[in-house]
């Protein structure tokens, strides 16, 4: 990798100092730019060329090689941002000075980063659990209940047994109230439909959608429903989800509680609310390879953003493959 020049050009510097005074940017970002245009002239200096001729197929190529050389896209765009600042700061002048001898030496047309874009990132797949995992966590929310039988306990098995069953953004879950409202001042978010199975709730753009809740899941909620029934009272929220004072449940608790069951069932990785969805995502898909019906069960408003637990469920062929087929490491012992 270039290294950056102990001494920056002077038009890099008044730049950076004009950073720091009219803009004020904090020390960490200017350290960042430094840092990064030091790079830029490191890649013209390397290639012999004069950091005030660059054209724009040199920063391409010099993306390209900075690519090659492992930078992540995240680091290459920032790299560019700082590149394109500082070209756009010399076309504003009109004419780029030769900071010692005060005459113009060069005109920028145009600025050689324009157009110029880091590699695409790799989307990450979200993290989800395998069937075995989702199932010891499950069960290990309903043993706790049937062996505690305390309000936080049976309240959150119904919790996890729901987030599982259908697939719900925490949002959406904690937005369930018991029944539904249409008080105009407390109009409900989301319900349950006791005698069908179903939840309906209120998702990203303000669009409703209704999911069936399996059997066992409805089970959980029945109990807890038995439960929260005994505490109605005057100051008692309609919120299904209640804490023991009567309250609509905070996003933390549920946060807490679910990372706390997944040590108990010694899961090895963090789990969080989020990973529950995608977890029912990827099963449902595994199993039933319809992708619009998950598609309508999550709510995605486009398939694209439901197509990727496709690349899960090839995760999870290419795992069972690598274990079950007799040849399947042949060629790699």
């Amino acid at each position: 990798m270039s290294q950056a020049p102990a001494d920056l050009h002077p038009l890099v510097q008044e730049y950076l100092h004009e950073l720091h005074v009219l803009r004020q940017l904090s020390p960490h970002t200017l350290k960042a730019y430094r840092m990064d245009l030091g790079e830029l002239q490191a890649l013209a200096t390397d290639d012999s060329i004069e950091l005030l001729k660059v054209t724009n197929a040199h920063v391409r190529r010099w993306a390209g090689r900075l690519h090659s050389k492992g930078k992540s896209s995240r680091t290459i765009a920032r790299a560019l941002s700082a590149w394109r600042g500082w070209y756009d700061w010399l076309t504003e002048k009109d004419a780029c000075r030769d900071a010692q001898a005060g005459r113009v030496t060069a005109n920028l047309v145009a600025n050689p980063v324009d157009d110029v874009k880091a590699p695409k990132r790799l989307k990450s797949l979200p993290k989800a659990l395998s069937v075995e995992q989702a199932l010891s966590l499950v069960n290990q929310a309903v043993k706790e209940a049937e062996e505690k039988k305390d309000l936080e306990s049976i309240r959150d098995a119904a919790i996890i047994d729901l987030l599982y069953s259908s697939g719900l953004r925490l949002s959406e879950l904690l937005g369930i109230d018991v029944m539904q409202s249409k008080d105009r001042q407390q109009e409900s978010a989301g319900w349950l439909d006791w005698d069908a199975a179903e939840v309906t709730v209120l998702g990203k753009g303000g669009k409703r959608r209704s999911v069936p809740i399996g059997g066992p899941a409805m089970q959980s909620l029945k109990v807890w429903r038995t439960l929260r029934d005994e505490l109605e009272q005057a100051d008692v929220s309609i919120a299904l989800f209640i804490s023991a004072t009567g309250a609509r449940l905070s996003p933390r608790t549920v946060q807490a509680r679910l990372r706390t069951l997944a040590m108990r069932a010694e899961l090895p990785t963090h789990v969080h609310p989020h990973m529950m969805r995608h977890s029912f995502a990827s099963h449902v898909l595994q199993s039933s390879q319809d992708l619009r019906a998950v598609q309508e069960m999550l709510g995605h408003a486009s398939i694209a953003s439901t197509q990727i637990y496709t690349s899960l469920d090839f995760q999870h062929l290419a795992q069972a493959y690598d274990k079950a087929h007799p040849r399947a490491k042949a060629g790699k012992a």
